[in-house]
């Protein structure tokens, strides 16, 4: 199949059963390539799992060697929701054709993303009309907390894990991400991470794995 993203993907070794999907979405200027390097050591335990890294459906603006899943130049709230609610809904497109390409529903699929990447698979992990496997997230926020809660259709359980020295998205959105699930009654985990800045270090990368492989 010929999906609508580009995307990189990771299959299981050995021609192994496919019995989950990770989808993975980078950061702002970055790509499916930069994100699929955290897949090496989750693959070796999850052996049945396929990986799929796509590529956002624009150049980003600031770095055109990258991608981006929503314009961030313009300090307008309003317009930065509604280019992200126009990526959501390319995005669910991808996710469908990833569905149909492997035979699998929303229960078998991780939604997981990086900065931008974590804030686009919150809204469209939630605002999906079935509920994920889960959503893993990392150094990322609630883009915008009213017109998420006015369009949450589902509970799907929640990881966000974020670095205390965060510069780019301050670990403050964590907290305030966390009472919001939970005033909404969406199950949430939060994990901080100590003299960590805007990556995704060993340890959120193993504390991820291991939440997602509890939830399959």
């Amino acid at each position: 199949m010929t999906f609508c993203l580009d995307t990189i993907i990771i299959r299981p070794q050995n021609g192994q059963q496919i019995e989950n999907a990770v989808i993975l979405f980078h950061g702002y200027g970055g790509d499916g390539n930069d994100i699929s390097t955290i897949c090496l050591n989750w693959q070796r335990h999850m052996p049945n799992t396929v990986f799929i890294c796509p590529n956002g459906h624009e150049k980003c603006t600031i770095n055109p060697s990258g991608f981006q899943w929503f314009d961030l130049t313009k300090d307008d709230q309003g317009y930065i929701l509604n280019e992200s609610i126009k990526a959501e809904n390319i995005i669910k497109k991808f996710i469908n054709e990833v569905k149909e390409e492997f035979k699998l529903e929303n229960d078998k699929i991780c939604l997981s993303g990086f900065s931008q990447g974590c804030m686009i698979s919150l809204n469209v992990g939630l605002t999906s009309e079935e509920k994920f496997l889960c959503i893993v997230g990392f150094s990322g926020k609630i883009i915008d907390q009213q017109n998420l809660r006015e369009r949450i259709k589902n509970s799907t359980d929640i990881l966000m894990i974020h670095g205390n020295l965060d510069q780019v998205v301050s670990s403050t959105h964590l907290l305030e991400a966390k009472d919001f699930f939970v005033r909404n009654n969406i199950n949430i985990e939060t994990i901080l991470i100590e003299n960590c800045d805007h990556h995704i270090p060993v340890e959120a990368s193993s504390k991820a794995l291991k939440y997602m492989l509890k939830k399959m």
